[in-house]
C-alpha cells in the first residue's frame, strides 16, 4: 500500500497572474508540496492566509497598494509563526536584509534555477533561514564588524518605504501617481521625497528623478 504523503500548503503572492502560475505549477509537481491558494496584492493575501490556513506563504517584493514589505510586516503580527518566502527579481544585496528584519524567513530571486527555488522553500518550511551564499557572507561580515551608515551604500540607507517611493519615482511615476499607487497622502508623498533628496545628497527633484531612474534601470537591466 503506498504511503500517503501529507502535503505542505503554500499560498503564492505576486501581481501577475503569468508569474503565479509557474510558481503554482513548480510546486504541484512535487509530491509532498502543493499550492492552496494565489493572491495579487496584500489585501486579497491577508484574506487568503485567513482563508486557507497555508503552511507558508510566497511573496513578491513589488505589489500594487501595499507592497511585499508592508505585507511581511503584517504577516507578522497576526500569525507569528507563518513563515514567509520572499521570491522577487529585485536584487537581493539591498532587499533581502529588509525582508528579514520584516519577519521574512528567506529571499531568493527569480532568475535562480527551479530546483534553488524549491530548496529554498524546503528550508523555509524545515524552519530555516534561507538566503543565497553571498548574501550569508555579506550578512555574516556586517555582524563580525559592525555596521555604520559608511559600510552601506547610499540607497541603503533609505527606509523601507522611503525606497519604495524612490523606486517608483524611478519608474517614471510622479507624486499624485505614488500616492495612489501607495494608498498615501500626497503630502505624504511629498515628505518621503525631501527624506530622499536629503539621504542621497541631491540638490533638486529633477536631480532625484535622474538618479532614480538610472537606479532603476542599472537594478533591472535589459
Amino acid at each position: 500500500m503506498k504511503e500517503v504523503i501529507e502535503k505542505k500548503r503554500l499560498l503564492i503572492v505576486d501581481d501577475h497572474p503569468i508569474v503565479r502560475q509557474g510558481i503554482t505549477r513548480l510546486i504541484n509537481y512535487e509530491d509532498e508540496l502543493m499550492v492552496c491558494g494565489e493572491a495579487g496584492n496584500a489585501k486579497e493575501a491577508l484574506e487568503a492566509v485567513e482563508r486557507e490556513k497555508p503552511d507558508m506563504v510566497i511573496v513578491d517584493i513589488s505589489l500594487k497598494g501595499r507592497s511585499g514589505l508592508e505585507l511581511i510586516k503584517d504577516l507578522r503580527m497576526r500569525y507569528q509563526d507563518l513563515p514567509v518566502l520572499v521570491v522577487s527579481m529585485h536584487d537581493e544585496s539591498l532587499y533581502a536584509e529588509r525582508v528579514l528584519r520584516a519577519g521574512a524567513k528567506g529571499y531568493i530571486m527569480k532568475q535562480e534555477p527551479p530546483e534553488k527555488v524549491l530548496n529554498a522553500i524546503r528550508q523555509v518550511l524545515s524552519g530555516k533561514i534561507f538566503v543565497s551564499e553571498k548574501m550569508r557572507e555579506k550578512m555574516l561580515q556586517r555582524y563580525v564588524l559592525g555596521s555604520s551608515q559608511k559600510n552601506v551604500s547610499t540607497v541603503e540607507r533609505l527606509s523601507d518605504r522611503e525606497l519604495e517611493v524612490f523606486r517608483l519615482i524611478g519608474k517614471g511615476m510622479g507624486t499624485r501617481q505614488i500616492a495612489k499607487e501607495l494608498d498615501l497622502s500626497i503630502k505624504t508623498v511629498e515628505t518621503y521625497r525631501e527624506h530622499i533628496k536629503e539621504k542621497l545628497n541631491l540638490e533638486n527633484s529633477s536631480k532625484l528623478l535622474q538618479y532614480a531612474i538610472d537606479w532603476v534601470q542599472n537594478e533591472n537591466p535589459k
